[in-house]
């Protein structure tokens, strides 16, 4: 238990944030669309909240190596707290705008958290810590939409965004108690070679884009679906939240412990059945099953993290893993332009093509597995590396 401490704090702590997001998270393309935005400019929007997830990546990832991982996580729970005021004070479209990029920053948590918990997980694997955090977080998030449905039913969608703010507050005086780690000292007798001359990480980087890029395309807009198009009121689409984080509770607790690549291969999977039953099904059952089935894609984010630590030194991983949740937030920006635009020409449309892309994507990721890897290694070997 003394070992694994500051790991269940960290857990803890964000299973109140997932309550807090969770309140939320799932209703945002939909309040977006009562302030005004039509399906093209709903995309945009939350392509613009990642930009502010891609902005912050890197630069806390170096500081985490520089400075420390407690001060950038604590930075960005409190940012958490700003930002959800900002959203829940915001009269208009811009206003809100700039409450979301603010939410955007907070993800900056993601590089620090993770090499936090890699330094924290004690005898368990990094897959396993990180898997364990997330599921933390998605237990939380289970509840955050049965009661933002309820809520929003009654007072209005903007009045989750107040509560929201009260759990950000309170899971951010939780992660206060997380105790200081070491910096990673560099080792100048051996220098570690710059990650973008690692082939292997970068082979690793392009792989993780096109997983996460094809794995989000069914997401973004499918609650606008399911209410402008199938009718579904807003407490029936937040038992659906509820479903999407028990998928990502239950994705991250029994297939965390899986190597990187066949999880990626799952979670791949997982979102092709969604596009399909989003797009073919009828009736609550086919649409709890596919919200639940979106655990993959979460499982697929939280393990891209793992999949490269092996591959990089222990001063660069901070680093490291803000370049991966940079790329995550790249494909995050694009992903709902384009799902923006799929839908504003035909609402079935955005499942559709996701349903192909998908296909490609499992497709290159299963050779990636077998022949790919080996010709990789092949290749590498010979160029000395």
């Amino acid at each position: 238990m003394k070992e694994h401490r500051d790991l269940y704090l960290v857990t803890f702590s964000l299973l109140i944030w997932g309550i807090g997001e969770g309140l939320f998270y799932i209703f945002q393309p939909l309040y977006i669309q009562q302030l005004g935005a039509d399906p093209i400019m709903i995309g945009t929007v939350l392509g613009i909240n990642a930009v502010g997830m891609t902005l912050s990546q890197i630069p806390s990832g170096y500081l985490a190596d520089r400075v420390g991982r407690r001060p950038v996580m604590w930075f960005s729970w409190g940012m958490g707290v700003v930002s959800s005021l900002v959203m829940a004070s915001a009269r208009s479209l811009r206003g809100f705008v700039i409450g979301l990029l603010l939410y955007g920053l907070t993800s900056a948590v993601l590089a620090p958290m993770n090499s936090y918990i890699a330094h924290a997980r004690g005898n368990w694997t990094v897959g396993r810590a990180v898997t364990f955090t997330a599921a933390g977080f998605s237990i939380g998030a289970v509840i955050g939409p049965l009661v933002g449905g309820m809520i929003g039913e009654r007072f209005g969608l903007r009045s989750v965004y107040w509560l929201t703010a009260v759990m950000f507050f309170i899971s951010t005086v939780i992660v206060l108690f997380i105790r200081k780690q070491p910096v990673e000292k560099h080792d100048e007798s051996a220098p570690q070679p710059g990650l973008l001359r690692n082939p292997r990480f970068v082979m690793s980087l392009g792989l993780i884009l096109m997983i996460m890029f094809s794995t989000y395309l069914p997401i973004p807009l499918a609650a606008n679906f399911l209410q402008n198009e199938r009718g579904l009121s807003l407490t029936s689409i937040g038992q659906l939240g509820s479903f999407q984080n028990l998928g990502n509770a239950v994705f991250a607790l029994t297939l965390g412990h899986l190597p990187a690549l066949t999880a990626f291969i799952a979670g791949e999977a997982a979102l092709l059945a969604v596009s399909l039953l989003l797009w073919k099904g009828s009736g609550m059952g086919y649409y709890g099953l596919a919200y639940f089935l979106m655990g993959g894609f979460r499982l697929s984010r939280t393990l891209s993290v793992a999949f490269i630590q092996p591959i990089v030194g222990k001063n660069q991983l901070g680093l490291a893993f803000g370049v991966v949740e940079s790329v995550n937030s790249l494909a995050l920006i694009l992903t709902p332009i384009l799902a923006g635009f799929l839908y504003d020409r035909n609402p079935s449309l955005v499942f559709r093509v996701g349903a192909v892309v998908l296909l490609f994507s499992l497709t290159l990721t299963l050779w990636t597995r077998g022949p790919g890897r080996r010709a990789a290694e092949t290749l590498l070997t010979r160029s000395g590396r």
